[in-house]
């Protein structure tokens, strides 16, 4: 079987598009980049949404717990601690077990005049229950990095806007807003990559892979297991989390420039990767 072929039959495995049946034996070095880079579709797809929706929630659990009133405050200092002081792992175990004991049939909602029933069954899904717990979780690494470039701004544009006369609203939008991005930035940039890294974690928790259709680790570690040579599919994963790890520095270095672009050169802040050993 020539690579192309490969391509044709495996590119999209993971989505339940070509072969259903991986190759049993006489793996090349093509099934294995082709299969793995499959994978790789589903991290993407996790880290792309959770970061997308996470950011929203992040920006409002940093206002939530920098607000005086305890009643929105108290909430969102419990949200981001547990989610902060608990492992990811645990989270999508117990995650699974919480869907999995609703009932299949749906949660009825009573509103009054009509009772509306909410679907359950994807929740057991790994494209939504895994995608719901990657969500609160980067909201909430997400929002205390929000939070402290909340509390790091610089008091003399704060009093700029209230002599200016802004209003609330005005000076949120205009003021507090984008310098909070541009502070939390670079810190915003390390979670995005360990989010994507993270989404590795997805199938080997409670999550089962459908169908065998996996992410990208699901198919290094298939490959390891058939070939008892780890030698090669893992180095494969690691040089696509690489490419992806450049592509997220790249594309968060245009937005940083952005937000730096009234700043001279000299002082503009730059994006550098700082691995975290210990989250």
């Amino acid at each position: 079987m020539s690579c192309w072929q490969t391509i044709q039959d495996y590119g999209l495995r993971s989505l339940g598009i070509g072969e259903r049946l991986l190759p049993r034996s006489d793996f090349t070095l093509c099934d294995q980049v082709v299969l793995i880079g499959s994978g790789m579709i589903w991290n993407v797809y996790f880290g792309a949404l959770a970061l997308a929706m996470g950011f929203f929630l992040a920006t409002a659990l940093a206002l939530g717990k920098a607000s005086a009133h305890p009643a929105m405050r108290k909430p969102a200092e419990w949200f981001i601690f547990v989610f902060r002081g608990s492992p990811l792992f645990i989270q999508f175990f117990f995650a699974y077990e919480l869907f999995v004991i609703l009932p299949d049939a749906g949660l009825s909602i009573p509103l009054g005049v009509v009772t509306v029933t909410a679907g359950t069954d994807m929740l057991t899904k790994a494209a939504l229950g895994a995608l719901i717990v990657l969500f609160f979780n980067t909201a909430a690494y997400s929002g205390e990095i929000f939070y402290g470039a909340l509390r790091s701004i610089p008091k003399g544009d704060v009093e700029a806007a209230d002599a200016y006369g802004m209003s609330g609203w005005m000076k949120f939008r205009r003021i507090v807003w984008p310098t909070m991005l541009r502070l939390a930035w670079p810190s915003y940039t390390n979670e995005a990559i360990f989010l994507f890294h993270a989404t590795t974690l997805v199938f080997f928790s409670g999550f089962p892979a459908w169908r065998q259709k996996g992410d990208a680790l699901y198919y290094a570690s298939y490959f390891a297991d058939k070939t008892f040579n780890p030698f090669v599919p893992y180095p494969i994963l690691a040089g696509y989390f690489i490419v992806l790890t450049l592509l997220v520095i790249g594309l968060f270095g245009l937005v940083n420039r952005r937000l730096n672009r009234h700043l001279p050169v000299e002082t503009r802040r730059r994006i550098r990767y700082r691995p975290q050993f210990i989250r």
